[in-house]
């Protein structure tokens, strides 16, 4: 079987270059007006690729249910005591099996992608150049599956087991998180390649109402997936209580975040204002490029990470591709007639816009320099020390603060100029400056999470009233939905301001039956269980919490030690509020069942999960029927 999901492999990659260089061969000795005879051919050719890495996924897929040791891969990541659902889930654990997931998600992309309605409506000639495109890429990662990430490495004689998944793996995120992060990131393949065939062809703006769709679903999906699913996960997983410690991989899921969330700003006024042309190429051509930087960074092993998968030869292929990427799309983009200005005004709604597009991509350019420091500082030293989070606290969180401030206003500004409604906008600034006083009195002193704080609460105060006084918004579905969106981020703003500088914590030694207090809590440890099973043992503790002498839940941490690893990992126990959550992790026990046990109390932070949710839950309402507009109407 091994020997068939490589052929596999193989097969699609000779199918790209030849189909590729075919197109590229054809393009280049024909008019613009001529029909390309291999267009078909290419169409076909996605088809076939499609059903070919399917079918060397399935038997990836196979072998990890089957538990065939005889493969390399299945040997590295799953044991015979691991769950079905983590051992599917192995899928993506590893270098080349994430690696052929994300190929096998961008190729089923390409194939719904030529079947959808947009596609049929395309010029010949863009649709040519985007299969040329698309077939570059798909070339790449299909030559990294056939060469140094093969994920069908055969072991002879095979194991009679296997080496196990990383306890840190064995959890309901690694289901989730990992495959909406590659499809975050695959998403963007499809209108990067669009814009680019765009571009060449001609058609500056056309590309941006085409592929609206694909934009924001990559976008949503980088955003819960990647991001917010990813900090719950580390959340409820790690036992440090934190859920983002600017990890180097953490790092590299939020630059791409960044960069394709300025791209949705400039995106919204190049189609307002006809413009901004340039920059909107140029920013979803790097969204996808630093989507193969954040892969660079958690497969090449350039940067030591508790969350790096690395393995070995794909660093410097996937420098080469970014490279390449970056001097053709700046090369494209510089082909094309220059861009009117973008702003009239400054302070109107599309430049308090502008200013976020900076702010944004400034944070991209921080995250990136910082975590890239271990490898920059090589150049004058010999011992190349990382940047740790109070580095990014201090330099990142000003930033996404004034973005937070002006997010409050920004929707009561004109397009062109001066304020829309001045009695509201004077309303939105009195309610930040009495949330500043109020939480000031209230004894919050720390002025950057004051300001935070402030800018969240007057932020969904001024969406929700916008909506409310703004009649065309509430008529268009995607006017509720842009306005949803921004208040859901005004909520995950108000609950990391308080949840990481206030968080209060402390280590206890309990013994069975003892009672401790604890800021307004009171902690009664009542029972502590074992529980054994052939791939794991798990020791438990119950304890019970108490306010005010009323019952308000019981904390069930959990010590688990996993057959094949010798350290011990810790299971965290909540009891969620809308207000201070109760957090609890067992960091040691002794025979006589005596726990050291660490309970953090931390404010608000249910609103970044509840604000998280109403963030992907509001991109249905974006999503709509894409209508392609006529060269007269993109003009007008």
């Amino acid at each position: 079987m091994q020997y068939i999901g490589f052929f596999s492999l193989l097969v699609s990659l000779l199918i790209c270059v030849v189909m590729g260089a075919a197109f590229f061969w054809e393009a280049l000795r024909s008019g613009r007006d001529e029909q390309l005879k291999s267009l078909a051919w290419m169409e076909k050719s996605q088809v076939a690729i499609f059903i070919i890495v399917t079918l060397g996924s399935l038997i990836l897929l196979q072998a990890l249910w089957m538990k065939d040791y005889s493969f390399s891969y299945v040997y590295r990541y799953t044991d015979d005591f691991l769950p079905q659902a983590y051992r599917l889930s192995a899928f993506w654990a590893g270098q080349s099996g994430s690696m052929l997931f994300w190929l096998w998600v961008m190729v089923l992309m390409g194939f719904i992608w030529l079947f959808s309605p947009v596609y049929k409506n395309l010029p010949s000639r863009t649709k040519g150049f985007f299969w040329g495109f698309l077939f570059m890429i798909q070339a790449f990662f299909l030559l990294m599956l056939t060469g140094p990430s093969n994920p069908f490495l055969i072991m002879d004689p095979a194991p009679a087991a296997g080496s196990g998944l990383n306890p840190l793996l064995q959890n309901v995120g690694m289901i989730f998180h990992p495959p909406m992060t590659f499809l975050g990131y695959a998403g963007f393949t499809i209108p990067a390649c669009l814009a680019l065939a765009g571009w060449v062809t001609g058609d500056q703006r056309s590309w941006l109402f085409q592929s609206r769709n694909w934009v924001l679903f990559a976008w949503v999906m980088l955003t819960g997936g990647g991001i917010l699913l990813g900090g719950w996960w580390a959340y409820m997983e790690l036992g440090w209580g934190g859920y983002w410690a600017w990890d180097p991989v953490e790092n590299a899921s939020l630059i791409p975040w960044l960069v394709s969330t300025a791209f949705l700003h400039t995106a919204m006024i190049g189609k307002q204002r006809n413009t901004l042309h340039r920059s909107n190429l140029v920013l979803i051509c790097l969204s996808l490029i630093t989507c193969f930087f954040a892969t660079f960074l958690v497969r090449s092993n350039v940067i030591d990470s508790l969350h790096t998968f690395g393995g070995t030869g794909v660093g410097p292929p996937l420098v080469a591709l970014m490279g390449a990427s970056l001097v053709f799309t700046f090369f494209v983009a510089l082909t094309g007639q220059g861009d009117r200005s973008a702003v009239d005004n400054f302070w109107s709604k599309q430049g308090m816009m502008i200013v976020t597009v900076w702010l944004l991509l400034a944070l991209a350019f921080i995250v990136s320099t910082g975590t890239m420091w271990p490898v920059i500082s090589r150049i004058w030293t010999e011992s190349p020390m990382g940047l740790g989070p109070d580095f990014y606290n201090r330099v990142c969180l000003p930033l996404f603060t004034l973005i937070a401030v002006i997010l409050c206003l920004c929707p009561w500004y004109n397009w062109r100029k001066g304020i829309s409604d001045k009695n509201s906008f004077i309303i939105v600034c009195l309610v930040l400056v009495f949330t500043i006083v109020g939480l000031w009195i209230g004894g919050i002193r720390l002025l950057l999470p004051l300001f935070a704080a402030a800018a969240g609460v007057a932020g969904m105060f001024s969406l929700v009233m916008y909506i409310v006084l703004t009649p065309h918004v509430r008529r268009k579905k995607a006017g509720w939905g842009v306005y949803i969106l921004h208040a859901g981020i005004a909520m995950i703003v108000l609950g990391v301001a308080f949840s990481g500088p206030f968080q209060d914590s402390r280590e206890m030694v309990m013994a069975k039956g003892e009672k401790v207090i604890f800021n307004e809590y009171e902690f009664h440890y009542v029972e502590f269980e074992e529980i054994l099973t052939p791939g794991v043992a798990i020791y438990e503790a119950r304890i019970n919490a108490y306010k005010d002498g009323r019952r308000i839940g019981q904390l069930t941490p959990q010590r688990k030690l996993f057959r094949g690893f010798d350290s011990p990992y810790a299971e965290v126990s909540v009891i969620p509020s809308l207000g201070n959550e109760i957090y609890s992790t067992i960091l040691a026990f002794d025979q006589e069942k005596n726990i050291t046990v660490k309970i953090n109390i931390t404010p608000l932070v249910k609103w970044i999960w509840i604000g998280s949710f109403i963030v992907c839950l509001s991109v249905i309402l974006l999503v709509g029927r894409v209508r392609i507009k006529k060269a007269d109407e993109m003009e007008s």
